[in-house]
């Protein structure tokens, strides 16, 4: 299952918050990626950018590691890490944060594991940040920041703005 949700509040040590996302993941044995909320665009981006993550970790055509790096990667629509997280990283000081937690995926090692809604709100709460999931919104200055040019803003009407970034996010498989 994936579950995607903002949150705000401030992030001191980005080091810090990566190492505690990923004690929540081997505890509980699911996925817990943490991104810079004011790179998404809606809830859809991040979904998406989980189940070709989750795709290719299952085809062998993973670029990296872990599940979660994968999400950051297709998340981003960059096939570097570096670019990734330069794009999709979470910033020090920064209070929009978003969450992407994968569990319950049988035949994927690192989401074996479960983690309910009352995990969520207490790793929330250890983490020192509230529920938000309006940060996931995203708008035009999301996509200007993201890479996109005006000239390809205007191929699409603003409703669609969303399957901008899903282009971008599928586009990874084909640069890979």
């Amino acid at each position: 299952m994936i579950r995607v949700f903002g949150a705000t509040g401030v992030v001191s040590d980005v080091e810090e918050l990566v190492e505690q996302a990923l004690l929540f993941s081997k505890k509980y044995s699911v996925v817990v990626q943490v991104l810079n909320a004011d790179m998404v665009f809606g809830e859809n981006h991040l979904i998406s950018a989980s189940e070709h993550a989750i795709r290719a970790m299952r085809q062998k055509r993973n670029s990296t590691n872990s599940v979660a790096m994968e999400v950051l990667l297709y998340a981003s629509g960059e096939r570097q890490i570096k670019l990734g997280i330069q794009k999709m990283g979470v910033r020090s000081q920064k209070s929009r944060i978003a969450f992407v937690v994968i569990d319950q995926v049988p035949d994927v090692s690192e989401a074996k594991g479960i983690f309910s809604d009352a995990d969520i709100d207490m790793m929330l709460k250890e983490l020192g940040f509230v529920r938000d999931d309006k940060v996931l919104e995203g708008a035009r200055d999301t996509l200007k920041n993201f890479g996109f040019t005006d000239k390809e803003m205007k191929t699409v009407v603003p409703a669609k703005y969303g399957q901008l970034i899903l282009e971008r996010v599928a586009m990874v498989d084909v640069i890979k």
